[in-house]
């Protein structure tokens, strides 16, 4: 690899070999291939490279038959070893940790420092290189050493992880993570990080007959959203005029100091026009991004806010500040006026907040707003449809993925009530079944608008519909002869549902 193509956490190698303990470290050329591939995904997703940046979820639940039985091998595994620097955890498949064993308080208490705990975040993504977070990019079983790892606050672990995959349907559920001091030996650490997996797939398949449904991942509650080098959806220029204006009256009021309000429909795109107005006035710093957590996670939501407040070139937006209770936000109105009046880097602390309606957020936080912008919904901007879409698409493979002319028409002719999030979830869903999305690959709803709401056997009746006549060269007739019925039944179904077909 040319030596202008490695990441910078390669050019700091040989300076971090130096201060590690002799014979920790190896010289970057007899690196892992995959964790120098993991280094540079790592750069590209804008992890720093000094610190790992808390994205907090909150508590999960705990009734899926994964983490049942996962807590319950590990647990086993936990006990025999109690005497040793060893965490145990469990995280979900986008790299969540779920649960955290160990008797080691010292080894805890350092965990807890580096946010890494039950309702944190740690996948690739988030954290860079680790052991847990490259066990599921990979979906192999993975050690990542102490040098390793991306974050340098990371440099004094060790971590053994391997994939816990569903053994009925093959769907990734998680994995298991070992993590240890990197002055421990951890020679046995991955093969008991894979006994620990494998036992927990056997468990699942011995009580598959009683499972639960596996229950659907919750949004960040608290987050830090670093200066990325990948093109995302925040980064968006060529969207129509209704919304650059709120993206440029949100960025003026910001650049001249003022607290910000973005109102609208949910799923409208609040929070990105926040975040693509902060980029454009101070484009390299940090966005500390928070949404209401639920009432058992409000003290830990809280006490995430005191160390990040201060922190110098950081921006804050509170999503859904009409959801917080009076208490909450009366207290994290404090925190920042706290922060504000002592004064030093971080005192400005730049506020933007999103709600539904700003008569609906609290008046402690209300107090703090100097202008309100509203965030059209995407009905009212049908012109962003395609370039939405396409860019969602782009973001679920990973590259580019071609939408076809009849479907780029089926997406900009429909009404979208759940808004860009509505968008982004159907074409992703799409994106991930084929490399050109054709209209047989959206969902019915998109291509009907009934004046009613459907029983399940309207439902199902206009799904079969759609999916006989999506398929490219099938006429009326035609469906009419797979579906059994005649074609002016087809018809009139057609009309009954408006069913809308581009071609």
């Amino acid at each position: 690899m040319a030596a202008n193509h490695l990441p910078e956490r390669a050019r700091l190698h040989a300076a971090l070999g130096r201060e590690m303990p002799v014979g920790t470290t190896h010289p970057v050329q007899t690196l892992p291939a995959r964790v120098m591939a993991s280094w540079q995904r790592s750069e590209g997703y804008g992890v720093p490279l000094e610190t790992v940046e808390p994205a907090f979820t909150g508590t999960l639940d705990e009734e899926s038959l994964f983490f049942q039985c996962g807590n319950e091998i590990l647990a086993d595994l936990q006990r025999t070893l109690a005497a040793e620097p060893i965490s145990l955890m469990l995280t979900d498949a986008d790299g969540l940790v779920l649960n955290r064993l160990s008797g080691d308080h010292s080894l805890l208490r350092a965990l807890d420092a580096v946010h890494l705990a039950p309702g944190f975040a740690y996948s690739e993504r988030e954290t860079g290189t680790n052991g847990l977070g490259l066990a599921l990019a990979d979906r192999t079983p993975t050690l990542v050493r102490a040098e390793e790892h991306y974050s340098l606050s990371l440099c004094s672990y060790t971590c053994a992880a391997a994939p816990v995959l569903d053994p009925v349907t093959g769907r990734l559920e998680g994995s298991v993570n070992l993590t240890t001091w990197a002055r421990s030996s951890s020679d046995l650490l991955l093969a008991l990080a894979q006994s620990a997996a494998s036992n927990t797939a056997s468990l699942m398949m011995a009580r598959a007959q009683g499972r639960r449904p596996r229950p659907s991942p919750r949004g960040k509650v608290f987050r830090v959203e670093a200066p990325r080098l990948e093109p995302g959806l925040g980064s968006l220029a060529d969207l129509g005029a209704a919304w650059q204006e709120v993206v440029g009256r949100a960025a003026g009021a910001v650049a001249a100091g003022s607290a910000v309000a973005a109102v609208g429909e949910p799923g409208s795109g609040r929070t990105t026009a926040l975040a693509q107005a902060l980029r454009r006035t101070w484009p390299r710093d940090r966005i500390l991004v928070a949404s209401t957590p639920a009432p058992r996670d409000v003290q830990a939501w809280l006490a995430l806010w005191s160390p990040e407040l201060g922190k110098p070139h950081t921006a804050v937006v509170v999503r859904d500040a009409d959801g917080l209770p009076l208490w909450v936000a009366e207290r994290l109105r404090d925190l920042v006026l706290a922060v504000r009046a002592a004064g030093g880097p971080g005192a400005t602390v730049p506020l933007s907040l999103t709600a539904e309606r700003f008569d609906d957020v609290p008046a402690p936080l209300a107090a703090l707003v100097d202008t309100v912008v509203t965030a059209p919904p995407l009905r009212e901007r049908p012109a962003d449809v395609v370039p939405l879409a396409r860019q969602g698409a782009r973001r679920a493979r990973g590259r580019e993925v071609a939408l076809t002319p009849a479907a780029e028409r089926a997406l900009a002719g429909f009404t979208w009530p759940g808004n860009v999030t509505q968008l982004l979830r159907v074409v992703r869903e799409a994106a991930l079944r084929t490399d050109v999305v054709d209209v047989r690959h959206l969902p019915a709803d998109v291509l009907s608008v009934p004046g009613h709401r459907l029983s399940r056997i309207e439902t199902f009746e206009r799904d079969e519909i759609v999916r006989v006549l999506s398929r490219p060269g099938t006429n009326m007739r035609a469906a009419a002869e797979e579906l059994g019925v005649s074609r002016a039944t087809i018809y009139r179904k057609v009309a009954q549902y408006q069913i809308q077909l581009p071609r």
